[in-house]
């Protein structure tokens, strides 16, 4: 909940400031203590980690157990700090043990054991599945992983995107999901799609949810200092087939007024009247640094500049209010449909690609 809302529903409520240079500091000592016992760390967000331990049984003279009693320890006794750690065959299983016990838990799934936790772990509390997954299954009588991970292959294929494959074959005890223990700093292109439902076409709605992925593509984008060079926008229809175009800028920009002024008139061209979507989506493609655009002979430039300007205000008003305290008016409608339940898929929704 944006902080303006809580100081509105709570006026009696006490907020402090948020010292998130302490966060990073004890983020990055956290992660040290983990790179102790694992060489392989993949930093998963600021205050969570997968650690790759196989093979180091033997070096380090401990159990995985060991290791992870140890890695507990020493981060409560040098930080101060309790953690919940999940020790599994793969990165689904051990998000499933890490939420097991909560705070300040150890849980060892195996095997042999994954089949009891996964027989109470309702499917949407299973890592990578989104509410609107989460429905689809348990309409199809998926109600928990277990169910989930008994369903043949050919099901989950012919039903889900390939993404939901590794998720099934890692409750399975197949590792699929490789830790990645690289930070990424430079990204060659930003995507960002929503799946809605039901499936429509309305072509003012699709274009409110374009306007609204293209708006986070282009706030990503701005985190990161980077400027496309190229875009590309897409529906997906209810069964499954993608219709996108490219659109070449003539200057790099971050800004949607911008993108979408130019995405607009490419809609109009792939939308197909009685054709239901189900999902829109936008990439960012050629990324370079910001200051890398060059002048253009027909004022581009000048206009890019203002509107950059209008949003670092708005970037600096949302670290400090909330997300969404100002937004396009393109967008309302995609929101409000949000609001009223339909949420994307945790898979399908904010991928950054090198």
């Amino acid at each position: 909940m944006p902080i303006f809302k809580v100081k509105r529903d709570f006026p009696s409520v006490i907020i402090l400031p948020g010292d998130y240079k302490s966060y990073a500091l004890y983020s990055s000592k956290m992660f040290d203590i983990v790179r102790r016992y694992a060489d392989d760390v993949e930093e998963y967000s600021i205050d969570e980690c997968f650690a790759d331990l196989t093979g180091l049984e033997p070096p380090l003279k401990m159990t995985y157990l060991q290791m992870a009693e140890r890695i507990k320890k020493e981060v409560n006794e040098e930080l101060g700090l309790s953690v919940s750690i999940g020790l599994a065959p793969t990165k689904v299983l051990a998000k499933v043990a890490s939420n097991w016990v909560k705070p300040n838990g150890l849980t060892v799934i195996e095997t042999s054991t994954a089949p009891d936790f996964l027989t109470k772990t309702p499917i949407k509390k299973v890592w990578g599945i989104g509410p609107k997954t989460a429905e689809f299954l348990t309409k199809r009588a998926v109600y928990t992983a277990k169910d989930f991970s008994m369903k043949d292959i050919s099901w989950v294929r012919q039903n889900l995107s390939k993404p939901y494959e590794a998720i099934w074959r890692e409750l399975g005890g197949e590792s699929v999901m490789e830790v990645d223990p690289e930070v990424k700093t430079v990204y060659s292109s930003i995507q960002k799609t929503l799946t809605f439902h039901p499936a429509t076409n309305d072509k003012t709605f699709l274009w409110s949810q374009l306007s609204k992925n293209i708006e986070d593509a282009c706030k990503k984008a701005r985190h990161y200092e980077l400027v496309p060079k190229k875009i590309s926008i897409f529906l997906k229809t209810q069964n499954f087939k993608i219709v996108t175009c490219s659109i070449p800028l003539s200057v790099p920009s971050n800004s949607p007024e911008i993108l979408m002024a130019l995405a607009h008139a490419e809609l109009e061209k792939i939308h197909t009247g009685g054709v239901l979507y189900r999902t829109t989506g936008v990439t960012l493609h050629d990324l370079v640094p910001g200051h890398a655009s060059q002048a253009d002979l027909f004022g581009g430039t000048i206009k890019a500049d203002k509107f950059d300007a209008i949003h670092k205000r708005i970037d600096t008003l949302e670290d400090k209010l909330g997300k969404r305290v100002v937004y396009l008016a393109s967008t309302h409608t995609a929101l409000k449909h949000k609001t009223k339940g339909t949420e994307s898929d945790d898979l399908d929704r904010d991928l950054l690609f090198l």
